[in-house]
C-alpha cells in the first residue's frame, strides 16, 4: 500500500487529531529529566536574552511586566534561565509586578510545571527569590493569540516552534518531513511557512511596543544539518526504519505506519528570516524587526558521556529516554484507537526497545545533536 501525496491533512484528520489535539511531551517530570540537552540549548543562549533586555531598557513605571515561556513542556529545561531573567527584571524595575506565564498545548502536564516552580520537586527554583511575582499558565497554542493585545513584554520559546498546526499531507515513505521529497516536502515547507508567519503575527499582536521575542528554533543550518543528523547515524531515518519494521512483521498495520508523521517543519535560516527581512510582508508591517540571528549545534550530552565512559549498554539506556520524551506522542497517535491501551503501550515499548538494542550493539554515530536557529526579534510599534 502506497501513500498518495494528494491525500490532504483534512482527509486524514478530524479536529481532535490536529497537533493541538494530541501533542504533548512525556509528563510526570520525565521530559526535563531526559532532555538535559534542551536545557543546555537555553542556558547557553541566555546571554542573548539578557542583551535584548539591556537594549529594551524597561522603565521602572509600576506597570506589570509580562514574561512568557511558550512551549514550556514541564518548565524544567528553562527554569534556571527563567529565574535569572526574572531576577534581572526585578533588579531593573523594582516597582513593577512581574507576571510569568507558562504556555503549551492543552494536553501538557501543567501540574508538573507548578510542582517544579513551587519547589515540590528536587529541581532548584526561583519562586522564593523574587518579590511581587505571579506565575500563571495558558493552554493556548502559540499558533493563536495568547495575551491581550500589547501586553507581553518578553516572549521566550525554545525547541517548540517547529511544530505545525496540522499535518498538510501524508508522507509516503517516511515519518518526518526531512525524509520526504517532491510534493510532500513542498507541502510541509508551505505549512511551515504559513504557520511561522501566523505565529509571528500573533506575537506581534501580543507584544507591547519595545517588547522582545527570543526564539530558539529547531531548523536546518547552513551545512544542511538538523536534529539528530550532524554527520553520524540519522535519527529520523532510524525512527522510520524501526517503525517500518514493525509494519513489515505485522506488529502494526501498514495503515498505522502510514498514519505516523511528525507534525513538524524544519526551516532554514532563510525561511526563518524571510518575513522579517521583507519590508512588504505582513510581519514587517506589524512592527517586528530582527535584531539577531545565528545557528548553533549543541552536542548530544549522552553521546558526549559515552565518549568518556565507553559503555554502550549504559549509553543506550541513557540516550533512548531523551528520544522517547518528545517523540512518543507522535508514534502513539499513529496507532489505531481500536487497539487497547495496554497493547499500544507494549508496541511502543517494543519500538523503543528495538532502538535501545540497536544503539547498545552498534553505538557508533548515534547522537541527538541539537541544531537551532537563534532569533532575537523586537516589536517597534
Amino acid at each position: 500500500m502506497q501513500k498518495n501525496s494528494a491525500v490532504t491533512g483534512d482527509q486524514r484528520m478530524n479536529d481532535n487529531q490536529t497537533t493541538e489535539g494530541f501533542m504533548s511531551m512525556k509528563g510526570g517530570g520525565y521530559y526535563s529529566k531526559a532532555t538535559i540537552g534542551a536545557k543546555h540549548v537555553i542556558d547557553n543562549a541566555a546571554h542573548l536574552i539578557f542583551d535584548s533586555l539591556a537594549r529594551m531598557n524597561p522603565p521602572d513605571n509600576g506597570t506589570t511586566f509580562t514574561v512568557a515561556d511558550m512551549g514550556c513542556a514541564d518548565g524544567g529545561t528553562s527554569i534556571s534561565t527563567v529565574g535569572e531573567i526574572l531576577k534581572f527584571i526585578r533588579k531593573k524595575t523594582p516597582s513593577r509586578p512581574i507576571q510569568m506565564v507558562y504556555t503549551d498545548l492543552p494536553k501538557n502536564d501543567f501540574s508538573q510545571v507548578f510542582q517544579n516552580v513551587h519547589g515540590q520537586t528536587d529541581m532548584a527554583t526561583y519562586i522564593n527569590d523574587i518579590d511581587d511575582l505571579y506565575v500563571f499558565s495558558s493552554a493556548t497554542s502559540f499558533h493563536k493569540p495568547i495575551f491581550p493585545a500589547g501586553s507581553l513584554n518578553l516572549g521566550i520559546s525554545a525547541t517548540a516552534s517547529h511544530y505545525v498546526s496540522e499535518q498538510p499531507c501524508i508522507i509516503s515513505n517516511h515519518i518526518h518531513m526531512v525524509g520526504s521529497s517532491g510534493e510532500e516536502r513542498t507541502a510541509y515547507q508551505e505549512q511551515g511557512r504559513l504557520d511561522w508567519e501566523q505565529m509571528l503575527l500573533n506575537r506581534a499582536r501580543d507584544l507591547a511596543p519595545n517588547g522582545r521575542l527570543a526564539l530558539f528554533n529547531f531548523g536546518i543550518d547552513e551545512k544542511g544539518r538538523y536534529l539528530g543528523s550532524t554527520g553520524g547515524v540519522n535519527m529520523f531515518d532510524t525512527f522510520n526504519l524501526l517503525w517500518k519494521s514493525l509494519a513489515d512483521d505485522g506488529t502494526i498495520s501498514e495503515e498505522e505506519y502510514l498514519n505516523t508523521n511528525f507534525p513538524q517543519s524544519y526551516r532554514t535560516v532563510k525561511e526563518f528570516t524571510a518575513p522579517l527581512d521583507d519590508e512588504n510582508s505582513r510581519v514587517y508591517e506589524a512592527g517586528l524587526r530582527m535584531e539577531h540571528v545565528e545557528t548553533r549545534v549543541v552536542a548530544c550530552p549522552f553521546a558526549e558521556d559515552f565518549k568518556r565512559h565507553g559503555d554502550s549498554v549504559r549509553f543506550a539506556k541513557e540516550y533512548i529516554p531523551t528520544l522517547r520524551s518528545w517523540s512518543e506522542a507522535t508514534f502513539a497517535n499513529g496507532l489505531s484507537n481500536e487497539r487497547p491501551l495496554e497493547e499500544q503501550r507494549k508496541i511502543l515499548d517494543t519500538f523503543y526497545g528495538k532502538y535501545e538494542n540497536l544503539v547498545a550493539t552498534s553505538p557508533a554515530g548515534h547522537a541527538m545533536d541539537y541544531v537551532h536557529c537563534y532569533l532575537i526579534i523586537r516589536k517597534d510599534f
